[in-house]
């Protein structure tokens, strides 16, 4: 602030001691008139000095304020003007009443006042409806930030493209850590000579370097079934984009020598921090492992996961001495613990029951109290049917219990059992999960990204046909206390003829092996069919079901059943399967309403669809040739719509999570 308007404080000060003055002077007058007019001489020309002073401030005030106002209306003017941020006026018909120069210069037209923003700019239009604060758009090449006064109807733009495109080189070139895993190289290299194991590994080599040289990717193999790939987020999305077609390029070199390798890939990506890249490409392997290799899984801190690849079904490489360890390992757990809970997923199928009462077999081996968790209001046919046989074994039928009852005789040291599953969302009771730190998962489904948290064993096996085939496994490595039943081994033997179609889906040597010894046990065939019988209604539904076929695109077959008419899951899954038996058909959905509330959609393909990674699009899961998924609050029009989104973005845009 300039000095003298600061020096206008002491005026009024001055005014009052002047004022007291010639007050002291007229009582002086009483006394003594000479001093008194002397006195009054004497403040005259101090008192005419301070009013000239007064009057020259306030006009020296007056053009200062002038000269200020004129500047800042000129700054302003100048600024509007020139400063670089556009500046835009519309109306309420989103007609343009005045730009600034700076917004004009990036348009091709002469004026931009009285053009419409549907003509020049309509991405504006919705930004402007919904009254959006701001938000970044693209106009002719160039990013603006925009930034909306909905009141004044005006609008500034801020030129943003060089910050953006040093965002984007940023996060291009962040580091990403891949693990490339040889999923068979043990077993396919086992009984070969030096000099054949030299060439496939040659072979495998050399088609991965040129891999990485056409790609601009850092290789180095660290074991003889393990490398390790460095490279940057913009060759991510290239291979992303190429669908990661190394995958095929391995596997069609190697079938040229009668062998066939497969590669799986874990890929880490999203955070600069290297250690934690180095943990989410391994993380991002186990899980393309447990999905059944032949496939990319690429994960990001933030959860999310994008699966590529996983054409083939996966190749039975099972051993005998792994069942036997992991078998070990759970008879340990069972004898360290209290007693044993075993729970199986809602809506049960045989598989489901089968392998809960092996479970509960193999804890009676060891001499452990065993309890299986059911749901008896939410049984399909087949499984009602082995209950009503289980019903006639009083010792068996009792060890069935409630999810409350479960809850209440579970303790610190009780060990949770897992079967036919491993998403916490898809089992019978989640509050069981969250109470009881020992649990097992054993499960034969492709590893999904949802999975049981911190679990002290787990076997997932995606190459065996049913939880029931690894269960039984179990059964022939514990202690020979007591004979398996004959329920039981129906029970078991059941699912295995469920999940595999009566042996012709999904069927390796080991799935024969397992039934073989079922049946050494007692299991009824017979009885087995009985189970599975199914009603004149249910034929006629199913047919009924059929009967609504549509082909969506080459080979691909919806049925869907009508809004007002209720199916269950098992109906569903019967009605796939009889349509993947039709000529032309590649692969079959049909869509029906479980409940109210509920739709249900069941899944199958003879291998060239991968119907695993579609049902996930939809929150669902299963097997490549298998799967399913429920959706809530839906029409089934809708959940038609949805689908086919799902099935478009499987064939054109890749496979993501």
């Amino acid at each position: 602030m300039p000095a003298f308007i600061e020096k206008r404080s002491i005026r009024y000060p001055f005014y009052g001691l002047i004022g007291i003055t010639v007050v002291l002077l007229i009582v002086l007058c009483y006394y003594n008139w000479v001093l008194s007019l002397v006195g009054l001489f004497l403040i005259i020309p101090p008192l005419y000095y301070m009013i000239v002073i007064e009057s020259s401030q306030r006009k020296e005030m007056e053009e200062y304020i002038s000269t200020l106002s004129y500047r800042v209306k000129r700054v302003g003017e100048e600024a509007l003007m020139e400063m670089p941020i556009g500046i835009m006026l519309i109306n309420d018909d989103y007609f343009i009443e005045w730009t600034n120069p700076f917004l004009s210069s990036y348009f091709d037209e002469d004026t931009l006042i009285g053009k419409s923003l549907y003509e020049i700019a309509d991405s504006l239009i919705p930004l402007i409806k919904q009254e959006v604060g701001t938000e970044i758009i693209t106009l002719h090449e160039r990013k603006f930030r925009v930034i909306l006064k909905s009141e004044e109807k005006l609008l500034y733009f801020f030129d943003v493209t060089e910050q953006k495109e040093i965002e984007k080189m940023y996060h291009d070139e962040r580091t990403v850590i891949a693990i490339i895993f040889l999923d068979n190289y043990d077993e396919l290299t086992q009984g070969m000579d030096d000099q054949m194991r030299g060439s496939i590994n040659n072979l495998v080599t050399s088609t991965l370097n040129k891999w990485a040289q056409d790609n601009g990717i850092f290789l180095k193999r660290i074991s003889s079934e393990r490398f390790i790939a460095v490279f940057n987020e913009a060759i991510l999305q290239l291979l992303e984009k190429g669908k990661f077609t190394v995958l095929d390029d391995v596997r069609e070199m190697t079938s040229k020598q009668n062998i066939s390798f497969t590669l799986s890939i874990g890929v880490g990506a999203g955070t600069p921090s290297l250690p934690e890249l180095g943990v989410l490409a391994q993380s991002s392997l186990d899980l393309a492992l447990g999905r059944g290799g032949d496939q990319v899984a690429i994960k990001h801190p933030n959860g999310k996961v994008k699966f590529f690849g996983g054409k083939t079904n996966p190749v039975e490489k099972r051993t005998r001495v792994r069942a036997r360890v992991i078998s070990h390992a759970l008879k340990d757990l069972i004898t360290a613990s209290d007693k044993v809970i075993i729970m199986g997923h809602k809506n049960p199928d045989m598989d489901s029951i089968g392998s809960s009462i092996g479970i509960y077999k193999v804890a009676q081996m060891n001499q452990k109290d065993a309890y299986i968790v059911l749901n008896f209001q939410e049984m399909d046919g087949a499984v009602q049917r082995l209950m009503e046989e289980i019903r006639h074994q009083e010792q068996l039928f009792s060890r069935f219990i409630g999810p409350e009852e479960a809850l209440e005789i579970s303790t610190e040291k009780t060990l949770l059992v897992i079967v036919d599953t491993h998403k916490p969302a898809l089992v019978i009771e989640e509050r069981l999960l969250n109470r009881i730190d020992n649990v097992v998962v054993i499960d034969h489904h492709r590893r999904g990204e949802e999975f049981i948290e911190n679990p002290v064993l787990v076997y997932m096996e995606p190459y065996a046909s049913s939880t029931a085939e690894l269960v039984t496994e179990f059964l022939e490595y514990q202690p020979k206390r007591g004979k398996i039943e004959m329920i039981e081994a129906t029970a078991l033997l059941a699912g295995i003829v469920v999940d595999t179609k009566s042996f012709t889906l999904r069927t390796g040597a080991r799935t024969f092996d397992a039934a073989s010894y079922l049946r050494g046990q007692g299991a009824d065939t017979i009885l087995v069919q009985k189970f599975l019988k199914e009603s004149v209604n249910t034929y006629i539904k199913r047919a009924k079901l059929i009967e609504s076929v549509a082909f969506y695109r080459d080979g691909i077959a919806i049925a869907k059943g009508e809004e007002n008419e209720l199916h269950d899951q098992v109906l569903l899954a019967q009605a796939a399967d009889t349509l993947l038996t039709m000529d032309g058909v590649a692969a079959s959905f049909v869509i029906a309403k479980r409940n109210e509330g509920l739709i249900g959609i069941s899944a199958r393909s003879l291998g060239n669809v991968n119907v695993q990674v579609i049902m996930e699009k939809l929150q669902g899961g299963g097997h490549l040739t298998n799967a399913a998924t429920q959706m809530t609050g839906i029409s089934i029009t809708e959940a038609e719509r949805q689908l086919k989104i799902a099935i478009e973005d499987y064939f054109e845009g890749g496979k993501k999570e």
